[in-house]
């Protein structure tokens, strides 16, 4: 499952995100996936938000909760956009434990592209609609 994915991102668990139980607090992983989704940008597709003239909102997130995550746990958070329409992407998500391949999370999260000076959605632009099938295809190297 992990082969299927380009981008990861690696972040270290932190004493502030677990809750009583000792095991990360459900809220974080969304966290941990909207810091990926940036890097998934900035360091896989090579965009500047600004120069791309690209903003996003999020529209709809589904988690699939498999393991718990503990403290000190080192994670991977792999990125993969599965689909591009006119004016929303679909990206998935898989958290992993560092050295492991078992998924903690599967996650699906859907964004539209966003003009935050109309407050309306707006095409995906042209040049990350490219980048995006470039990266994805493996024609763009992270």
């Amino acid at each position: 499952m992990v082969n299927d994915f380009r981008f990861s991102h690696r972040l270290k668990v932190r004493y502030s995100e677990i809750d009583g139980q000792k095991i990360v607090f459900n809220a974080h992983y969304m966290t941990y996936i909207d810091v990926a989704v940036t890097e998934y940008f900035h360091e896989g597709l090579k965009l500047d938000f600004e120069e791309a003239d690209f903003d996003f909102v999020l529209a709809k997130s589904t988690l699939e909760f498999k393991k718990s995550a503990e403290l000190n746990d080192w994670l991977n958070i792999w990125c993969k956009m599965s689909k591009i329409g006119n004016t929303s992407m679909t990206l998935n998500c898989m958290i992993t434990r560092d050295g492991e391949t078992d998924p903690i999370l599967l996650a699906e999260i859907i964004y539209v592209s966003y003009d935050a000076k109309t407050k309306t959605t707006r095409p995906v632009p042209a040049l990350v609609r490219s980048r995006i099938e470039e990266f994805e295809n493996g024609l763009l190297t992270p």
